[in-house]
């Protein structure tokens, strides 16, 4: 059995909200802020990674 690879999501704005996406199959909503530093942030609950539009692709 193989695990699917973590989303990633290109996004605008320094903080996002992530459910899952999954409706009932998903998690509880959290909101995550990006770091100007890191460019990128992890959902902790399904690892879904949300990098900001600035950052550089290769680096996050």
């Amino acid at each position: 059995m193989t695990i699917k690879a973590p989303e990633t999501e290109v996004v605008s704005a320094w903080k996002v909200a992530c459910d899952g996406g999954e409706g009932a199959l998903g998690h509880p909503r959290v909101w995550l802020s990006i770091s100007k530093e890191e460019g990128y942030v992890e959902c902790g609950y399904c690892d879904k990674k949300f990098v900001h539009e600035s950052a550089k692709l290769s680096d996050a």
